[in-house]
C-alpha cells in the first residue's frame, strides 16, 4: 500500500489528538481528585458510587436517630435517679415516723416534708426535654399531671416513642407515667406513688403509726418498680451505644469503598500525567520532522 503525505499527516494528527485527550482526562482527575467525573468515565463504577452515597446518607440519618435516642435515654436516667432519691427519703421518713416515739410536732414536720416530696415527684413526672413532656407517651405537648388535678387519678398516655436506629431496626425509647409512677387509682390499684404519699400524709396527721409502717413496703415496692424501669432504660442505652458504634464503623467502611470506587490514585496519576506529557512532546517533535519535508522542498 502506498503511503501518502496526507495519510501520514492524518495519522499524526489523530495520534496527537488522542494524546491530548488522554492528558485532558488526567488533568481533570488531578484537579478534582476523582477518577469518575462523568458517567462515561466508568458507568459501572458510577453505579456503585451512587449506591455508596445513598447508603452513607441513610447511615447519617440513622446516626442522628441514635444520637437523639441516647439523649432521651440519658434524660430518663437522670429523672429516674431523682425519683429514686425522693422515694428513698420517703422511706427514711416513714421508718422514722413509724417508731411510735415521735411527738405530734415531729409528725407534723415529717408530714410537711412528705408534702414537699410529693410536689417534687410531680415535678419529675412533668419533666420536659427539648420542649416535650417525656412521661406523656405520644402526647408530647401535654403534661401527664396537669396543674389543678389530683395526680393519683390521672391516666397518662401509654403510646410509645420509636426511633429507627438501623435499616429495619426500631427501638422504643420512652417510659410512660404508668410504668414509673404507677397506674391511676381509678384502675383499682394502690401502687400509685401519689396514693402512697396521700396515705402517708393522712396517717401522719392522725398519728396512726401502724398505717405509717404499713406504707413502707408500698414505698419499697414502687421504688423497686422505678429501679426496674431504670434497668430497662440502661439496657436500651447499651443497645443504642452499640448501634452507634456499628453505624460509625459502617460509615468508615462505606467511605472507604466509595473512595476506592471514585477517588483517583494521585501518586500514580502524577506519574502517568508526566509520562503522557513527555509522549505528547515527543510526538510533536517527531511530527514536525515528518510533516516539514514535501515534494516542493525537493523541486526547489
Amino acid at each position: 500500500m502506498r503511503v501518502t503525505q496526507n495519510m501520514t499527516s492524518s495519522r499524526l494528527i489523530q495520534n496527537l489528538n488522542a494524546n491530548m485527550r488522554k492528558m485532558a482526562i488526567q488533568q481533570d482527575q488531578i484537579s478534582t481528585g476523582r477518577k469518575i467525573n462523568k458517567p462515561s468515565d466508568d458507568p459501572v463504577g458510577l453505579t456503585y458510587g451512587l449506591r455508596y452515597r445513598s447508603d452513607l446518607t441513610a447511615n447519617d440519618q440513622y446516626q442522628d436517630n441514635v444520637a437523639s435516642s441516647l439523649s432521651w435515654l440519658d434524660f430518663y436516667d437522670s429523672q429516674l435517679d431523682q425519683a429514686t432519691q425522693v422515694l428513698q427519703r420517703v422511706n427514711d421518713l416513714a421508718v422514722q415516723a413509724g417508731t411510735g416515739t415521735n411527738t405530734p410536732e415531729s409528725l407534723e414536720a415529717i408530714n410537711k416534708e412528705i408534702t414537699e416530696l410529693k410536689k417534687q415527684m410531680s415535678d419529675i413526672g412533668n419533666s420536659s426535654f427539648n420542649g416535650k413532656y417525656v412521661f406523656s407517651g405520644q402526647m408530647f405537648d401535654q403534661p401527664p399531671f396537669p396543674d389543678g388535678t389530683d395526680p393519683k387519678t390521672v391516666t397518662a398516655d401509654n403510646g410509645g416513642v420509636t426511633y429507627e436506629i438501623g435499616q429495619g431496626i426500631t427501638m422504643d425509647v420512652n417510659l410512660t407515667a404508668n410504668q414509673v409512677f404507677g397506674a391511676a387509682d381509678a384502675a383499682g390499684t394502690t401502687d400509685n406513688v401519689f396514693s402512697i404519699f396521700d396515705r402517708l400524709s393522712s396517717a401522719l396527721q392522725s398519728s396512726n403509726y401502724g398505717a405509717v409502717s404499713a406504707e413502707i413496703d408500698n414505698v419499697k415496692s414502687r421504688m423497686n418498680q422505678i429501679i426496674s424501669a431504670r434497668s430497662e432504660n440502661g439496657a436500651k442505652t447499651n443497645r443504642a451505644e452499640l448501634m452507634q458504634n456499628r453505624m460509625e464503623q459502617m460509615e468508615v467502611d462505606l467511605t472507604s469503598l466509595q473512595s476506592k470506587t471514585e477517588d483517583a490514585d494521585m501518586d500514580q496519576l502524577y506519574i502517568d500525567s508526566s509520562v503522557s506529557q513527555n509522549i505528547y512532546q515527543a510526538s510533536l517533535s517527531v511530527g514536525s520532522k515528518i510533516i516539514t519535508p514535501s515534494l516542493v522542498n525537493f523541486l526547489n
